[in-house]
């Protein structure tokens, strides 16, 4: 048998992936001889929607199959991710990192696999703890700002779509997804375009993950927040670290932070020891919610029957799933204007980890059927909208307009809230979210929209609901390291989204599997 690899295979909406075998020696099984053609062994790729087209939609496959005929297809090469061997030179103290979100969780998981026992400092709590915590803060407003939506196990993107979308071209990506699958997520992740796993199933995934780790000897120290970090002519020495009312002292040369960009008090200590930083540009905006029946709509035209959010479908009976989104629009004034982590049938939530201050973030659970559709609506900022040099004044801009959203909002950490229509009427609900925003913002935004709804029938639509003020897309500021991943402090390996070096949980997590490859080798006889 031989083994091929084919692209841009199509199935039509309403065909099954069953008949893919037929179909395939339909296109295939001619030949001169009264030879029949096999197919077998069929794996699905990679798999996507192409809607660009409104009167045809249909599937798009990539395939490796088996057959008996020699096809003039190439064969499958997959790029493996190969790992490092472990390192035979002794390792006087375990290495420490400081968070647990998709970078730490994955910087451990590669170290306790090869062998080292890492130790997790993670200033929230445990996803079973965090969650009771995340839920009082949604439903009585009382926020815990060590354990929130931005702190606590698997970090932000627990509270979120559980998104794995990047554009990085990277082998490690594999081992991602791989670990994903095996510790619970949904094995169509391995070959979507648009991968996601829920934050329902990501919270028993990321748990599952933490176990593997302390199976394998691996320690995670939650409720525990870094305080310091002791250094002795330019390393890294340990770092002393504050749970509950005890501080403690971990001693360690090797030191992974791993903190998200959330971690502003972190940032400020960072500061004050001399690590080498830089401010860096971010985006501040809106969620946008629209009836994922608009988005429908929207983007599959008349199939848009074949997705349940019509209603005239059950779940199971659907043929695709809620259509998502991706806009973006280039302002006169040079600004872009672009959506950022659509959430298709998911909900604005309360994202706060400050006192006096609104933040809103998008969330799905796996299944996408809340019936709306919300994305982040952001608009770039500049460094030199900041206003001051200091390192850290991309922070103090974010800190303005979450407390302006605080005190025009109705309370309980809730967003402000209007529709487009009252934006456009600049009435006193408008009035309230245009002035939780920067007015470049407002101005861009008010460009953009009749342009976005060109591309997108109904999204500028007046009854188009945005929630303010969403300000953490990425991290205003990074974290300078050298081409050995390592910092101006020797021993201190800064990485991920609040180190400015990833975007997302993917990229995110492909980091920290750099940065735990970089300690294993340098503990190999080469």
């Amino acid at each position: 048998m031989n083994r091929y690899r084919l692209s841009q295979f199509k199935l039509n909406i309403g065909e099954d992936i069953s008949e893919i075998s037929d179909k395939l020696i339909r296109l295939y099984g001619k030949s001169k001889t009264d030879k029949k053609m096999k197919v077998s062994d069929i794996k699905i790729v990679k798999h996507s929607i192409d809607a660009r087209r409104k009167d045809n939609v249909y599937h798009v496959y990539t395939l490796d199959f088996s057959t008996n005929f020699r096809l003039k297809l190439p064969a499958p090469n997959d790029s493996m991710y190969q790992g490092v061997e472990c390192g035979d030179l002794p390792m006087e103290d375990s290495p420490v990192i400081v968070g647990f979100g998709p970078c730490g969780m994955f910087a451990a998981l590669v170290l306790a696999e090869r062998g080292y026992k890492p130790v997790v400092v993670e200033r929230g709590s445990s996803i079973e703890e965090r969650v009771l915590k995340v839920d009082k803060f949604w439903t009585k407003g009382i926020l815990n700002t060590e354990c929130n939506v931005q702190f606590g196990e698997g970090g932000a993107g627990t509270f979120s779509d559980g998104k794995l979308t990047s554009g990085i071209k990277d082998p490690r990506k594999r081992k991602v997804l791989e670990s994903f699958v095996e510790f619970g997520a949904n094995p169509e992740i391995m070959y979507e375009q648009k991968p996601h796993i829920g934050t329902d199933i990501l919270r028993s995934v990321v748990r599952n993950l933490r176990k593997r780790i302390t199976d394998l000897g691996g320690k995670v120290l939650f409720d525990t927040r870094l305080e310091d970090i002791e250094i002795t002519d330019g390393k890294v020495q340990g770092i002393e670290v504050f749970n509950g009312d005890k501080r403690n002292f971990i001693k360690t040369s090797n030191l992974i932070l791993a903190i998200g960009h959330s971690a502003r008090d972190t940032f400020s200590m960072l500061k004050d020891i001399g690590l080498e930083m830089e401010q860096k540009p971010f985006s501040i905006g809106v969620r946008i919610e629209h009836p994922q029946k608009v988005i429908d709509e929207g983007q599959y035209g008349d199939f848009a029957r074949f997705t349940h959010s019509h209603g005239n479908r059950s779940e199971a009976e659907a043929l695709l799933p809620p259509a998502v989104y991706n806009l973006v629009h280039h302002c006169k004034n040079g600004r872009g204007v672009y959506t950022f982590c659509m959430c298709p049938g998911g909900e604005v939530i309360a994202a706060a980890s400050e006192e006096n201050g609104v933040v809103t973030n998008g969330m799905s659970y796996s299944r996408r059927n809340s019936g709306t559709a919300n994305s982040g609506l952001l608009v770039d900022v500049r460094i030199s909208d900041f206003g001051s040099d200091d390192v850290l004044a991309g922070v103090e801009f974010q800190r303005k307009y979450e407390k302006l959203a605080f005190s025009n909002s109705e309370g309980g950490y809730r967003p402000v809230e209007a529709t487009w229509g009252d934006i456009k009427s600049e009435n006193e609900k408008g009035m309230k979210l245009i002035n939780s925003l920067p007015k470049f913002a407002i101005e861009s935004m008010k460009e953009a929209m009749p342009n976005l709804g060109k591309k997108l029938k109904g999204f500028d639509s007046d009854k188009s609901v945005l929630k303010a003020v969403e300000t953490r897309s990425s991290s205003p500021v990074r974290l300078l390291r050298n081409k050995e991943l390592e910092s101006n402090i020797r021993g201190l390996m800064p990485g991920g989204e609040g180190a400015g070096y990833a975007g997302g949980i993917m990229s995110s997590a492909v980091d920290g599997i750099k940065l735990a490859e970089k300690i294993i080798s340098k503990y190999r006889n080469f």
